[in-house]
């Protein structure tokens, strides 16, 4: 059995343990000290945004994760520039961009993931979400209506698809055209990037099963999740292909479960929850800043591990984690529950960069 776990960077701030404010992490002022005062830092304006993004993906790999999720965040940096930024960076990880199939012209996408994939050695992969909020597709000029957005996102990837491994290829849908395409020269029979689909409908579990490698869910509880992931399996095995199932989840892990609780609980009091659990487990609690997972799991390191462990042999392959800070906490998953969730699964133990 093969599970991979994926890290995500924030694109454009970061937090403090359990705090709910995004913090500014490399960004520098002239008007307002990043340290205290009496505090010298001799790397002034010259250390900014993308250091600390350097600092998370060179930490990540170094924790043993297996990738890199980049979320798709209009008012953060650039999805696929800090995606190859940090391929850059690392050496080893893949780097999985986010992005809307509102992008643009899927022809124009394909070219640049090609390109991505000759300088990376095939590190490189896409995770297509768009935004459920229709007021936020609309600031960002997007006006598809959301019954639309599957059919969208399969006309993207069918496109992009065909054009990398196909010449004189045509084709016609709602939303995208091509007509005797398909790259030639050193663009032509390069691998296509591992496509990440999402969304929980029946329409996004039908794309999933025709086109993608693998389905995203949202975090739930196990016993709600269970469903979508047997239906899944129905639809992949109807159209006789493999789709892997992956898990977007945050983690607060602390050293005992109390300290968890604790700090899940003044997180959550400062966004202004007020009906809160009592315990270690799946809590309602969005980490601060953008791509948040729907839920946070809460609880020490072997709460959290046993779990995962649940999810896994339910049928996840593919965790994408998360938590505040990023860089700091890159580190401790990958110290206290990485190791130890590999073995109880069985699997070989993620050589470090």
């Amino acid at each position: 059995m093969t599970i991979q776990f994926y890290w995500q960077v924030p694109t454009r701030g970061d937090g403090r343990l359990a705090d709910a404010a995004v913090k500014l992490r490399g960004e520098r002022s002239d008007d307002q000290p990043y340290f205290t005062a009496g505090v010298t830092d001799p790397r002034g304006r010259q250390f900014n945004y993308y250091d600390h993004l350097h600092q998370i993906g060179k930490a990540a790999e170094l924790a043993g994760f297996d990738g890199l999720l980049v979320p798709n965040d209009p008012q953060g940096e650039e999805s696929w520039i800090v995606a190859g930024y940090l391929t850059r960076n690392t050496r080893r990880v893949k780097v999985l961009a986010a992005f809307d199939s509102a992008r643009g012209s899927a022809v124009y996408a394909a070219k640049n993931a090609v390109s991505y994939q000759r300088y990376s050695n095939s590190r490189f992969a896409w995770q297509i979400a768009t935004p459920a909020d229709a007021a936020e597709r609309r600031a960002n000029g997007d006006f598809i209506d959301d019954a639309d957005i599957p059919q969208r996102t399969e006309e993207f990837v069918t496109v992009a698809r065909h054009v990398i491994t196909e010449t004189g290829y045509s084709f016609k849908g709602r939303f995208f055209e091509v007509l005797e395409g398909g790259f030639k020269g050193p663009l032509s029979g390069q691998a296509v990037p591992q496509v990440f689909l999402t969304g929980q409908t029946e329409a996004d579990l039908a794309v999933s099963a025709k086109l993608a490698d693998v389905h995203v869910f949202e975090a739930l509880p196990l016993a709600e999740l269970k469903p979508h992931l047997e239906r899944l399996q129905e639809l992949s095995a109807k159209a006789g292909r493999p789709v892997q199932a992956a898990l977007r989840i945050d983690l607060l892990v602390r050293e005992t479960a109390a300290e968890a609780v604790h700090d899940a609980a003044r997180q959550a009091r400062q966004q202004g929850q007020t009906a809160l659990p009592d315990q270690a487990g799946l809590w309602p609690l969005q980490t601060p800043g953008a791509g948040a997972a729907r839920a946070t799991l809460v609880g020490d390191a072997d709460q959290v591990i046993a779990t995962l462990t649940d999810y896994a042999a339910a049928g996840i392959t593919v965790f994408q984690l998360g938590a505040v800070p990023a860089l700091e906490e890159a580190y401790r998953i990958g110290e206290q529950v990485l190791p130890t969730l590999r073995a109880r699964l069985g699997l070989t133990q993620q050589q470090a960069a």
